[in-house]
């Protein structure tokens, strides 16, 4: 794809054969994802791998999230490697390849400042709620809504809470991720309005996305999944302006590192109807 002019460093598509390399990469990051994280990752999108000597030492990802949208993810490089520019020739491959529209990624705090030089603009803050000691309260509902399971004919009604709610339209993504994961839905007189995903993710489970109409159903759709799984570790990554972070915290899951969502190139379509994004897929994913 691309070769550095000392002729050492090549650039290529990312492979599956890539990803236990990728995956040490992210395991010295201290990140929590497994192998089979990765495996789903590249199944929903592409990624660009840089190596010397066949040493894959630096990676990035991205994932079609709409007509000319993507979102990115998996931005590494080797700590040996860092501060010659290895970086930024990786990121830039990425974005040749993107080749513009709009682009969405979660960037840790150390590294805002890098992608604000490729002309992303931060939006909003994540906030990552983690643990395994909790207790839950039984949630209230309001007079005609209840929490229910999800029939298979009810996932393209998934797909447009999901779509609406966060102006990301992945429908291979999520597609896979029903399949996949366990999802607990929110009934409202016979309509499907709520849903929060369950599944395995790094160290344990993480429940998100989760969409609702206001914070108490939020918090409804939550507590079924935390009351399920009350000793085992489970993650949250939540919109900072959402309002749950005290609520978490009061049932345990502390609050442990916050990311900046930032955009180039264009902004998201604004949420459409009364669903809104209480936790996201997850920061690598967007």
């Amino acid at each position: 794809m691309a070769t550095a002019p000392d002729n050492r460093l090549s650039l290529r598509g990312m492979t599956a054969a890539d990803l236990p390399a990728a995956h040490q990469l992210s395991k010295a990051e201290r990140w929590p994802h497994r192998l089979d994280d990765l495996q789903a990752m590249l199944a929903a999108g592409a990624g660009i791998v840089a190596e010397i000597g066949g040493e894959i030492i630096a990676t990035t990802m991205w994932f079609p999230a709409g007509e000319r949208v993507f979102t990115m993810g998996l931005v590494i490089v080797s700590s040996a490697y860092r501060r010659g520019g290895i970086g930024k020739l990786v990121f830039d491959a990425a974005l040749e390849c993107v080749g513009g529209g709009t682009l969405v990624l979660n960037a840790t705090l150390p590294a805002v400042s890098l992608y604000r030089s490729f002309g992303f603009r931060s939006m909003s803050e994540i906030v990552q709620h983690q643990g395994a000691a909790f207790q839950v309260p039984v949630a209230a509902l309001e007079p005609g809504e209840r929490l229910r399971p999800i029939g298979q004919r009810e996932h393209s009604r998934v797909l447009a809470l999901v779509e609406n709610a966060t102006g990301l339209k992945r429908d291979a993504t999520m597609t896979a991720l029903i399949e996949s994961a366990s999802m607990v839905g929110l009934d409202r007189d016979g309509d499907l309005v709520g849903v929060a995903f369950f599944r395995r993710f790094g160290l344990g489970y993480v429940v998100g996305p989760v969409i609702a109409p206001t914070i108490v159903e939020a918090k409804a759709l939550i507590s079924h999944w935390l009351g399920s799984r009350a000793g085992e570790f489970t993650r949250l990554d939540i919109p900072a302006e959402c309002g749950l972070s005290p609520w978490l915290e009061e049932l345990g899951m502390e609050k442990n590192e916050s990311v900046v969502t930032m955009v180039r190139g264009g902004t998201l379509p604004a949420p459409v109807g009364e669903g809104r994004s209480f936790a996201i897929l997850s920061q690598a994913f967007g």
